[in-house]
């Protein structure tokens, strides 16, 4: 390995720190904004709490996918799950933006992260599908567990994501647990309304 290649894997790693000063719609606990590498740390969380269950898929893929999915966000940010669909062309952003930041790294492994994120954006794999449903249930887990601004739309919600939270019966599972949070948190928005 040459000292160049490692200078391009530092010049990256410099880059990639952007990541954690982009921040999500989403609010902690504490109630400031979530940044898309804590959510990325959260979805890389629940591989290895539930890798029981998921037994039979790629542990080691499944991690990959998980930190590299949301990582073109660090140069124009992120687009909230409620604004996407006015987005249509989030996907070649987010592609252009990776092939930015992965410009320093050495073809090989440039085209290993590119490739992985392609598997990802297309479900191209069991273990992207899987990576995709917990994507969604990480971001209703943050919008339920957040202290979130008084209109907040719960609503979105319970339709969020329901094309991969519907693929197996383990994502059905959490799903329904979930939701159940998220009905609770209207209710009680109807109450104080």
């Amino acid at each position: 390995m040459t000292d160049e290649i490692l200078k391009g894997k530092l010049a990256f790693l410099r880059e990639a720190e952007q990541l954690k000063d982009v921040l999500r719609s989403a609010h902690t606990s504490s109630g400031r904004q979530e940044s898309t590498a804590e959510h990325s740390w959260r979805l890389c969380l629940m591989v290895l709490v539930f890798e029981q269950e998921l037994a039979g898929l790629d542990l080691q893929k499944l991690l990959k996918l998980c930190v590299i999915h949301d990582l073109g966000e660090a140069i124009h940010g992120d687009i909230p799950a409620v604004s996407q669909a006015a987005h249509p062309h989030k996907s070649e952003q987010e592609r252009a933006d990776l092939l930015q930041l992965t410009r320093s790294l050495e073809p090989s492994l440039r085209d290993s992260l590119l490739g992985l994120w392609e598997e990802y954006e297309a479900a191209a794999t069991p273990e992207a599908r899987a990576v995709k449903a917990l994507d969604k249930l990480e971001t209703l887990l943050q919008h339920n567990q957040g202290r979130n601004p008084e209109n907040f739309d719960y609503g979105f919600n319970l339709g969020y994501g329901r094309r991969y939270t519907s693929a197996t019966p383990l994502f059905q599972t959490l799903r329904e647990l979930v939701d159940e949070d998220t009905r609770r948190h209207l209710g009680q928005q109807a109450t104080e309304a």
